[in-house]
């Protein structure tokens, strides 16, 4: 049942670590009907970490307000551990939904058993997680596999005579990292000219990517792909690049490669400085909030996993409209 607002909302506010384009953010909808508010708990990973998550956030605090029925309070950290204390406390709190990105895909089975006991409806969004589909309504996420998938097919379908690749990995554990992984992984035990010379974690960081290519390039290595898994993994791995003067993009010594549709990584496919950028659809709230509603009504939501429409961009194919219709 609804619960009333009884006091100034709750923002909780847990910044910790450093993590992964789509169509325009929903317009916010719906309103506050009765004087009575949707207390919902929001826990999503560092809003810093990226432009992805940039804009993730932002979705999710234009529709998750008063004005749309709604008392939010929100919950930031890279690290599982604070999540699932923040989670412990939105719980303890009596927010009535739980809405989770998590930032690893295992340990919450007793934190939504917890939540289940409680009465409160747990929703998935960005990332999926190990846990039974019992313990949750829906999930609202990218298909991660089929992102690293598409980015592989479009570097197979190069035809390079050898594949010497720089691989630098988001946060460890995490579906994004997970999933852009994997299909790399599997490319490389089923071609014997695939060869990852570096496979290291940046921790979706700009500066560490640029020292990890940086120490690649000082031990005389030689390299022709950089397969970042974010668009600031890829921009730190150029400037390394060109802090050497290695040529890189479309015809040039280097391919790169970045996630997320960032507008600016756009761009530079656009100029042809980069050659693809997998996208990362942030704009989840919509599709949170039509579910929320749904539940409110008493319906089933089915079928419980929703994907998220995504693709991927190649510098020879890109258009301005592209960069205006998908960069985040």
């Amino acid at each position: 049942m609804k619960k009333k607002l009884l006091g100034l909302l709750l923002t909780v506010a847990m910044v910790a670590g450093m993590t992964a384009c789509g169509s325009e953010p929903a317009a916010t909808t719906g309103g506050n009907q009765g004087g009575e508010l949707i207390k919902v708990g929001i826990i999503n990973n560092d809003s810093n970490e990226s432009g992805y998550r940039t804009a993730n956030n932002k979705d999710l605090q234009n529709m998750f307000t008063e004005a749309n029925g709604y008392a939010a309070s929100f919950a930031y950290s890279n690290q599982n551990d604070e999540q699932v204390n923040a989670a412990q406390k939105f719980i303890q709190d009596g927010v009535e939904y739980l809405l989770l990105s998590a930032a690893d895909t295992a340990g919450w089975d007793t934190v939504l058993k917890d939540a289940q006991t409680a009465g409160v409806k747990v929703i998935l969004f960005d990332r999926v997680i190990d846990a039974d589909s019992s313990l949750y309504e829906a999930s609202i996420v990218s298909d991660m596999d089929k992102e690293g998938e598409t980015a592989v097919t479009w570097l197979t379908n190069q035809g390079l005579s050898e594949y010497n690749i720089i691989h630098l990995q988001g946060v460890i554990g995490n579906a994004a990292q997970k999933g852009r992984s994997g299909a790399l992984n599997t490319a490389v035990e089923n071609n014997a000219n695939w060869n990852l010379v570096i496979q290291q974690t940046a921790n979706w960081s700009a500066e560490e990517a640029q020292q990890i290519v940086q120490s690649v390039i000082d031990s005389g290595e030689s390299f022709n792909v950089i397969y970042a898994e974010n668009d600031d993994m890829a921009k730190g791995a150029v400037a390394a690049l060109d802090k050497a003067n290695i040529s890189h993009g479309v015809g040039k010594d280097v391919i790169i490669m970045g996630f997320d549709c960032n507008t600016w990584a756009l761009q530079e496919l656009y100029n042809k400085n980069w050659n693809y950028d997998g996208q990362c659809n942030p704009f989840q709230a919509s599709k949170i909030h039509e579910i929320i509603q749904k539940l409110e009504k008493g319906e089933t939501i089915s079928p419980k996993v929703i994907i998220m429409e995504e693709k991927g961009f190649d510098a020879n194919e890109i258009t301005e409209d592209d960069i205006k219709n998908y960069g985040i």
